[in-house]
């Protein structure tokens, strides 16, 4: 689980693959009609599914889904392939070279874009329109491709962060832990309070910028791209005065110095050292905190997402993608719309803590029952309700080179070398340079 975990949560926001491909071959032997449609025909045969880094630990959920499907549909057969994350993206940029890629692809969409731009997919849009309304529009949307028709997966299963607090530390600065803060300027005016209170012994939050910067801006109403997504924008007033209050907090030691180059990662260690008053992550990372200090669980308590004026809440999300090239893609429709089914979702939700991208499962009592008074519970009904107004925030064009380069960038205006303003306008044009290429 804690591979998956890594490969979703952490990036679809943290594992986005740098992938150049190459155009020739992307696509060879389609088995589409003219209009892009396809083909009707009777649901037999033998197709391959692919998915990343879920064994073994679900191999009894999706070994069940698989006999259950070929039980109702006689005459099929469903080869299951996993891959691990060393060599997956090697592998599937070979296959999507050579047209053989399994007929049923599990990708998220950093990933997936680079092949959908080149026609790899097919456009579920106009294939599965029948489902279209059975899923989070949010999540349905974050398959589209700037510029092109269409929707390139059905959506599969989500993350959506909620805010933890240390009950303690925020006590101790005069906090009530039971109102936790609802926006990411009231945690940051928090941290001041709480830095002046510790003295250094905890913090308000960790900045974890590589994974927080781009999603903190969004959230904060800034554009990042331009409308047709061709150029990078987000060197605005508003982004200049978040950085500025970054830096501030960062002079006055309200962060610690080596937590401006720390991602996620470090972020989950100094919450659970009880470093932290304040952790947003996805609900799956109380597990982890809980396994790692059982004693900062027990004094856990959950809030919603941090946001900003407009409210839009962030999701990560994974889906399911058909290429052009498979030799049954009747088949590989129908079996993957059964799986990212509503009942199959909420089964797969019960049994990893994730959220189903259906609708109708997001209204199961297990995402709405508190009664259990359970931290658990409460962050699966705070982060599934946020849902409606929830966005994958990260653009796809924010690439590993991308990131790099407009972090360190920010990282130098918070440590107070470079002005706020200067560091913004020079990570834009850094990364349209990149975006050019």
């Amino acid at each position: 689980m804690m591979r998956t975990r890594r490969w979703f949560v952490t990036a679809a926001v943290t594992a986005s693959f740098a992938l150049a491909t190459a155009g020739c071959g992307l696509g060879s032997d389609e088995t589409a009609t003219p209009d892009g449609k396809i083909p009707a025909g009777e649901l037999k045969g033998e197709i391959s599914f692919a998915t990343l880094a879920l064994k073994p630990t679900f191999d009894e959920y999706i070994n069940g889904l698989i006999k259950k499907f070929e039980a109702d549909h006689p005459g099929t057969k469903i080869n299951w392939i996993d891959l691990p994350f060393q060599g997956a993206q090697e592998k599937i940029t070979t296959d999507a070279q050579a047209g053989t890629l399994p007929d049923v692809v599990n990708l998220n969409p950093n990933f997936a874009q680079k092949l959908e731009k080149q026609g790899v997919f097919f456009d579920l849009e106009a294939n599965a329109g029948d489902v279209k309304s059975t899923f989070v529009p949010g999540a349905w949307d974050t398959f589209k491709v700037p510029g092109q028709a269409g929707a390139f997966a059905l959506p599969w299963y989500l993350t959506s962060e909620v805010t933890m607090v240390n009950k303690d530390l925020y006590a101790k600065a005069g906090f009530d832990p039971a109102k936790p803060p609802a926006t990411i300027d009231e945690a940051l005016e928090q941290a001041k309070k709480i830095a002046e209170v510790s003295k250094g012994a905890y913090y308000g939050v960790h900045p974890a910028l590589e994974n927080r910067f781009m999603t903190d801006l969004a959230k904060l109403g800034v554009p990042l791209l331009n409308a047709d997504q061709s150029s990078w924008t987000f060197n605005t007033d508003a982004a200049v005065q978040y950085v500025t209050k970054l830096r501030d907090l960062y002079q006055s030691k309200a962060i610690a110095a080596d937590w401006l180059t720390q991602n996620h990662s470090k972020a989950t260690e100094a919450y659970s050292a009880g470093q932290t008053a304040l952790f947003p992550s996805g609900p799956n990372f109380l597990k982890v905190v809980k396994q790692n200090a059982p004693a900062v669980a027990a004094n856990t308590v959950v809030g919603p997402q941090l946001s900003g004026p407009t409210g839009v809440t962030n999701m990560s999300v994974m889906g399911l993608l058909i290429p052009k090239a498979s030799k049954n893609p009747r088949l590989a429709l129908e079996f993957a719309k059964f799986v990212a089914n509503a009942e199959n979702q909420l089964a797969f939700a019960k049994i990893v803590t994730i959220l189903p991208s259906t609708t109708a499962s997001l209204a199961d009592p297990y995402f709405t029952d508190t009664s259990d008074g359970t931290p658990e519970s409460l962050a699966r009904k705070l982060s599934a309700a946020q849902l409606a107004k929830a966005q994958n925030l990260t653009p796809v064009q924010f690439d590993d080179r991308t990131k790099a380069a407009v972090i360190g960038k920010i990282q130098l205006a918070v440590k107070g070398d470079l002005d706020p303003k200067a560091a913004l306008d020079e990570a834009v044009t850094e990364a349209n340079k990149l975006l050019a290429k």
